[in-house]
């Protein structure tokens, strides 16, 4: 098979722009202040699995539940919504586990909401199984790795970032991504749930 540099660039771009790795760093940073730290390795693994599941059997596992490409993107919607909510009034949603300890609750951390719905969430999802129709595999699952990479370094550089911009820098961006993320979250459901009339 030729290698197309083309086309794994538009894979690669695809994915970075529904992924949105810079604009999920706020949601980043407050949930590794709340749960004490993030398993970075843990999250970008189950991000991993979650994203090639569905590259490879993505329609087969939302058909054995019993399930449309719709509903599975409402039901991510709920969870970014009241993602955006803490964020904008500040009240905490997503509770930790208190009676586990501070290494449990950084893992179940790590793969709600961390892994999905913010890294491999519905729209990464829907784009990953849309790009099959245009795109040989390789390329895809290039794509993935390389912006998981990204999503790595961005993850480890949290207190890098953190730091350059302050706590009133972070609660300022916090809140507007907060609402951003409300929009989105509106968006996605309601495109979605008209779907469920027809």
């Amino acid at each position: 098979m030729h290698f197309n540099f083309d086309q794994l660039v538009t894979v690669v771009f695809t994915l970075f722009a529904v992924i949105d790795v810079i604009g999920s760093v706020p949601l980043f940073v407050t949930y590794k202040q709340k749960m004490g730290g993030l398993d970075e390795k843990r999250i970008v693994i189950f991000s991993a699995g979650i994203m090639l599941s569905f590259l490879f059997v993505g329609q087969f596992l939302l058909n054995m539940f019993g399930l449309t490409i719709q509903s599975f993107a409402v039901a991510g919607a709920i969870v970014l919504f009241l993602l955006g909510l803490e964020m904008v009034l500040g009240h905490e949603i997503f509770k930790g586990d208190g009676g586990a300890n501070k290494q449990t609750s950084i893992r179940a951390g790590s793969i709600v909401p961390i892994a999905f719905p913010i890294i491999a969430g519905t729209a990464s999802l829907t784009t990953i199984m849309s790009l099959k129709a245009n795109y040989e595999k390789i390329y895809i699952i290039l794509g993935i790795v390389i912006n998981l990479c990204l999503v790595y370094i961005v993850l480890k550089s949290l207190g890098w970032i953190q730091r350059v911009l302050g706590q009133g820098g972070m609660m300022a961006i916090r809140k507007f991504f907060g609402v951003v993320l409300l929009a989105m979250a509106v968006k996605i459901f309601s495109t979605n749930l008209s779907a469920f009339g027809k």
